[in-house]
This record gives structure tokens, sequence and C-alpha cells, in this order.
């Protein structure tokens, strides 16, 4: 949308509407255009917000994103990692808000898990398309729920995967993840219960997991393997040992934010690593304004911590796609 702003209502849509309107494919290719724009300096710095509640909280993130149009988008996410056992939903409750961001009318309200489950396993493949080997055939998923599985999918379109290794505390959930997407992916994926044994014999490891203690240690990872950590997106997560990050090349999503609420965060504040050791943000080199991988030797680590930045390109590329096709319900906030 490049014009006037529609004022025929808000479009809402639920998360069947986006999971039909959005592909992976599509998300990976918005959130690695987003991170180049805020890598050439072109976006504000994304801003977050957190509240914790008893067994979960929740975060608002918000950012602004010039595509074709100006969008803004605020995200209003709560994250409770026993709702599947207590109440039979997801782990993910939320919403999201894009507005036009040249006279903040309100463009869409959708819900906010396929977004979020989406854009985060987006920014994955990104990372691993300029960190990881080019010839990385082994990794280890750490967390087989839903994110697990987006991880996954979304690595399969970085690097030649043949082989993966899938751990959970909850041997079922691995066990599924492996027969649903063995075939899928044409992978041989093979469910593990150790997992720094799985993790020394990887190229790639991803972690997704609500821990609050490190769970990958230093030397629980090979020379030249690429680390992805994805659950720690708030002050008590944490998933990587602080070590393991001051002995890496880090590169963080938004680098202010990282050391706030990611494994960056528990890395400084052990001592063992200051903000300026962060080798740059994931923008900067999708811009080509710092080098990503350097060597085969290296360990390079992802810090990611989800930015409203790559819910705005994900919202966008819905909503546009939905304007397009004519789907999503239309309602009037504004009646007068």
């Amino acid at each position: 949308m490049t014009g006037t702003t529609d004022c025929g209502g808000t479009l809402l849509l639920t998360r069947a509407d986006v999971s039909a309107l959005l592909t992976l494919d599509q998300c990976i290719a918005a959130v690695e255009s987003a991170f180049r724009e805020h890598g050439l300096s072109r976006t504000s710095a994304p801003k977050v917000l957190g509240m914790p509640a008893v067994d979960g909280g929740f975060h608002i993130k918000a950012a602004l994103l010039t595509l074709e149009s100006a969008y803004f988008a605020a995200k209003l996410n709560g994250n409770f990692f026993n709702n599947g056992e207590r109440f039979g939903m997801p782990n993910i409750q939320g919403l999201l808000i894009l507005a036009d961001a040249r006279n903040g009318y309100p463009l869409a309200v959708m819900d906010s898990i396929e977004i979020t489950i989406l854009r985060t396993g987006a920014a994955t493949a990104v990372a691993a398309k300029y960190l990881a080997r080019s010839d990385a055939t082994v990794a280890t998923i750490c967390g087989c729920g839903h994110q697990g599985r987006v991880q996954l999918r979304a690595l399969a379109r970085a690097v030649p995967l043949n082989k993966v290794f899938a751990f959970d505390l909850d041997d079922s959930r691995a066990r599924n993840l492996a027969d649903e997407l063995a075939e899928e992916l044409e992978l041989q994926i093979e469910v593990v219960q150790d997992l720094p044994a799985a993790a020394r014999k990887s190229d790639v490891c991803i972690t997704c997991t609500p821990a609050r203690k490190f769970i990958l240690r230093k030397q629980d990872i090979a020379p030249g393997a690429f680390v992805a950590g994805v659950g720690a997106d708030s002050e008590q997560k944490q998933e990587l040992d602080p070590e393991l990050m001051a002995s890496s090349k880090v590169v963080a999503d938004i680098r202010e934010q990282c050391a706030e609420i990611g494994d960056l965060h528990h890395a400084i504040s052990s001592g063992v690593m200051r903000l300026e050791d962060v080798h740059a943000e994931l923008g900067e080199i999708v811009a080509g304004r710092k080098p990503g991988r350097t060597s085969k030797e290296e360990i390079t680590i992802f810090d990611s911590t989800g930015t409203a930045l790559q819910d705005v390109a994900a919202a966008a590329a819905a909503y546009e796609r939905a304007i397009k096709e004519g789907l999503g319900t239309r309602f009037q906030f504004q009646t007068s």
C-alpha cells in the first residue's frame, strides 16, 4: 500500500489468517530486509518493555519500518510456559497492532502467535546465512516445541543439513519433532538424552527453551560451530555459558537489548564481557558494514532476543498480502 491510508476500517486477522498469509520463506525475506535497513541506519532502534508475572511475564515490543510504505507495529505478548499443562492453550498469547506511520491510522490488529514463531525462526535463518559455515551439515535442536520446529525448518533453508540431534527434557516432544520433520525435510533426526555430547558433534546448535540457568557450556561447543541462543528474552532466562559467550564471536540482534535481557546480559553481569566486546549487530553484517564469519575455526554466536523490527516486517508482509487477496475482517473502531 503506497497511497492514501485505506480508512475503510481496521483489518482483523486471526492466527489462522496470519498462517495462511505468511509463509516461512516470505518471513525470512522480510526479516532479512528489516535487519538490512537497520544496519544501514534507516530505522530507529526498536523498543521493548517487560513486566514479570507469576509463572510468566509480559512484554511490549515496538518499532517503525519504512518499506514501500511506513509502518509502526506494537506487539503485546504474554509468555506463560505452563499454559499447555494448566489451561490447554499456547504458551504465547498476544496481539499485534500495525499502524500507518505517516498518520497513526490502525491498519490491522492480528493475533501475534504465528508472527512471533515465524519471525524468530526467520532471524536464525538470516543469522546462519552469514555466521554458520557453508558446509554445516549437523545440527542440534535443544527445545522441541513449536519454536524448535520452525527453527529447524528455517535452518534447513540456510545450510545443507543432513543430520539433526533433537533434545528436550520431555523425550516425547523430541520424538514428535523427529517423526514430523524427518520426512518433510529429508533429514536423519536422532532423539538424544545427552545434550553436551550431541552439541560437540554439531556444526550448528540452536537453543529455544525457557531455561533460567545456562545449558550449553564452553566445552560443549566444537571449533567452527554456529550457536543461536533463542530462548533468553528476559533478564531471568539464560541458555549459554558466559564463558562460551566471552570466547566466541558474538552477534546481537539489537546490542543494547541483548545487554538487558539476552544471554549477553548474563555474560556482562558475570564480568567476562563488556558491551563493546560484541562483534556486531546482525543488521550491520547483513548490510555489509561488518564481516560475518571470517574463518572455519571460529565459534559464532547469535544472541536472539527477538526484536520489533522482525515483528513489523512480518506483520507488514501479512497485511499487504491480506489487502491484495481480500482476506480478514474489517472493523471500524472510529465511528465518527
